[in-house]
């Protein structure tokens, strides 16, 4: 009994001693947590409100209206509903032409501007405002349906230009500022925070179009308010750096209802980059048929954890292919950079070019592997494409160029391009046209970019009038047959 009873009171005090010291160690962790909890709570007190005022001051006059002008015959759909931000407006029938407003961001002091590429859809004009209110008349360099993004460029130097970030370190809470013309209300600011990142809509890949076919959407979310006329304008950060563009909103009414997205300045980059480089955006492709990793498809494919990018097939002859990549694979990592969904899979490779290599990191059956991959185009070539642009400033055997915005107030023209030299077979020097001859319209239609000229010469038949300016100053008017 007397040995019972000793055991008993051992294995109490045992236990007494145990709960003391989980008692201790709960506390501890408890206090631990409090203490951690309560600094980070003091470190984001200490943290000043940004300052709105001096953001905006900075950014506003980078951020430009541009209004367009749309031929009667061109479809741009409705403005009813459209996740787009209702960009045009006040449509007058079928046969008549309509005006368009939205947003863009100067990004070199030289005039290059960037925008989304539905906003100048379709436009035969595209009128560009500066905060100051200065106008000009601006030419279409490059556009990406893939990411909706377009580039322009207006006659004009010593402009204030926006400064791009890196979109990639974006936080998900932090402030930031949607800069643009809503309702063609010019330079509008407003506020918000960043409320998710590599959000999908599936807006801009469209079956009926097959240069949507490798489309890009991996939005920063913001709850900033964006509205009607906000597309292509500029979404900063509080250190006044571009980390977007603003593209759509999540609404019911065409109109603001929470929620709007942006691309991601990263992106942006790359495209305008290479549309400014190669007059068209260089994608490097993985070569994969992908599905994000779900509950259900786990179960399917057995896969251990809900995570990651299921291969469902691998490409012939890809880059993929030729990396050891194989279907039934699941990709977790880019580059050494978690990835979840198929959209943040799409941003990361988006931003890379034909040639450039990648570290692929996978999962199969349950085992972590990486794998390099070195993208090709979709040609199927690991190396860029060096397209062949032809001079886009040559039309019939001339050569044309912009007329900077001082000369066209010396010449007394509110537009005009110069035609900068004339060769012996083209139809404007048999009509006598000299060099230098600053051409104001065709066929009494203002000319004011050389995308006009392109417009009313390629293509056309029958007999043309021209009008302009001689070197000697006198005032010009020819006529000649196509």
């Amino acid at each position: 009994m007397k040995k019972y009873l000793g055991m008993i009171a051992i294995a109490t005090l045992g236990g007494l001693i145990a709960i003391g010291l989980n008692k201790l160690i709960s506390n501890k962790e408890e206090v631990n947590f409090t203490s951690n909890y309560l600094a980070k709570y003091a470190s984001i007190q200490e943290i000043s409100h940004p300052d709105f005022v001096a953001v905006a001051e900075l950014v506003t006059p980078t951020v430009v209206h541009i209004i367009t002008t749309v031929g009667p015959n061109q479809n741009q759909g409705s403005s009813e509903n459209d996740p787009f931000g209702g960009f045009f407006r006040g449509f007058e029938g079928p046969q008549m032409e309509r005006q368009g407003s939205g947003s863009g961001v100067i990004i070199s002091s030289d005039g290059y501007i960037v925008t989304n590429n539905h906003v100048i859809d379709g436009a035969n004009k595209i009128k560009v405002i500066l905060n100051d209110k200065r106008e000009y008349v601006a030419e279409l360099l490059g556009r990406d349906r893939n990411t909706d993004l377009a580039l322009l460029r207006i006659e004009e130097k010593n402009l204030p230009f926006a400064v791009v970030g890196n979109s990639d370190e974006v936080k998900i809470g932090q402030w930031v500022l949607a800069v643009g013309n809503p309702f063609n209300l010019t330079s509008t600011v407003t506020a918000g925070i960043v409320s998710a990142k590599g959000r999908g809509l599936n807006l801009i890949r469209d079956p009926r179009n097959p240069e949507t076919q490798y489309a890009i959407e991996a939005f920063i979310q913001t709850d900033a308010a964006v509205n009607p006329g906000n597309s292509g304008g500029a979404l900063v950060s509080t250190e006044g750096k571009l980390i977007g563009i603003n593209t759509a909103i999540a609404s019911q009414t065409g109109q603001y209802a929470g929620y709007a997205f942006a691309i991601p300045s990263n992106l942006m980059k790359k495209v305008i980059d290479d549309l400014m480089k190669y007059g068209e955006v260089q994608r490097g492709l993985l070569g994969v048929q992908i599905q994000d990793v779900n509950n259900e498809l786990a179960e399917k494919e057995g896969l251990k954890d809900v995570k990651g990018i299921f291969v469902a097939k691998v490409n012939e002859n890809s880059a993929a292919a030729s990396a050891g990549i194989k279907d039934g694979d699941v990709i977790i990592a880019i580059d050494g950079a978690n990835v979840n969904t198929s959209n943040e899979l799409q941003e990361k490779v988006g931003k890379k070019s034909p040639g450039d290599k990648v570290l692929v990191g996978i999962l199969r059956k349950g085992n972590k592997l990486e794998f390099t991959a070195t993208l090709k185009n979709k040609d199927g070539k690991a190396n860029v494409a060096m397209i062949e642009k032809t001079e886009s400033n040559k039309i019939l055997d001339c050569e044309f160029e912009s007329i900077p915005r001082e000369e066209r107030l010396k010449l007394k023209i509110p537009n005009g391009v110069r035609i900068k030299s004339v060769g012996e077979k083209s139809p404007l020097k048999k009509a006598g046209i000299p060099n230098g001859f600053v051409l104001t319209s065709i066929d009494k239609k203002p000319i004011g970019t050389i995308t006009d000229v392109k417009l009313n010469l390629e293509d056309h038949k029958g007999g043309v009038l021209v009008e302009g300016i001689n070197p000697n100053g006198s005032k010009g008017y020819y006529a000649f047959g196509l």
